[in-house]
């Protein structure tokens, strides 16, 4: 195991394509719910709750071996919204992409075949965690990070916030961050033995509502 290929796959400038979404921020600022930093906050860690740790758990999971088209499946059935859908397969697509260049493996390769228009991104974040050398916890880490950082970085853009105050919002969610990987890793390792069900399902009806209405948008600064 390679701590160093974690910094490489959650350093923001890894070529995954995450800097063009916001997380839902820009639909958030729009609507009112995000104004500064306190509220960016608070959007964070219901995110943190919420996505993030589905997300993470199906990381997780992925890195430890999970059957990845079950893992899939199951990221379809935990998003509702079309739009986010769309967005995780094409963010999925464009990761698996840097991860065949980084760490070339039989193993990205056949999900390359198997998902020619791109599986959920955290499927393909585990995936590529494990080619990686990286472990469950470590692949849940990288996506539970990357729910929070996306907005706090696109936030920073939105509404011109410091960035000294975005990212002590992040200092300040660490806790919750262990928390969640912990309770996600924990579900990923009970995923191994009785099978994706077990994974967390939790829901944010905000980012679902708001994520369709920004499909929709004309001018926006951000993808999703």
């Amino acid at each position: 195991m390679s701590r160093a290929a974690l910094m490489v796959l959650a350093d923001g400038r890894f070529p995954a394509g995450g800097h063009a979404h916001s997380g839902g921020a820009e639909a958030a600022v729009k609507a009112g719910r995000i104004t500064g930093a306190r509220s960016l906050e608070d959007f964070c860690r219901g995110r943190l709750h919420t996505t993030g740790v589905v997300s993470a758990a199906l990381a997780a999971a992925a890195a430890l071996g999970v059957d990845i088209a079950a893992l899939d499946e199951a990221a379809d059935a935990r998003t509702p919204s079309a739009a986010l859908r769309t967005t995780a397969r094409r963010l999925g697509r464009q990761l698996l992409r840097a991860a065949r260049v980084a760490w070339p493996a039989a193993e990205l390769d056949a999900l390359a075949r198997a998902f020619p228009k791109g599986a959920h991104q955290p499927v393909v974040l585990g995936a590529t965690a494990r080619a990686a050398g990286l472990d469950g916890a470590d692949a849940a880490y990288c996506s539970a990070y990357e729910s929070v950082s996306g907005p706090a970085t696109a936030v920073v853009r939105l509404l011109s916030l410091d960035p000294f105050d975005a990212t002590a919002v992040l200092a300040r969610l660490a806790p919750d961050l262990d928390a969640m990987v912990t309770s996600a890793e924990s579900a990923a390792r009970r995923a191994v033995t009785e099978g994706v069900g077990v994974l967390p399902a939790a829901s944010a009806p905000f980012l679902e509502v708001g994520a369709e209405g920004h499909a929709g948008w004309g001018v926006r600064l951000f993808a999703s």
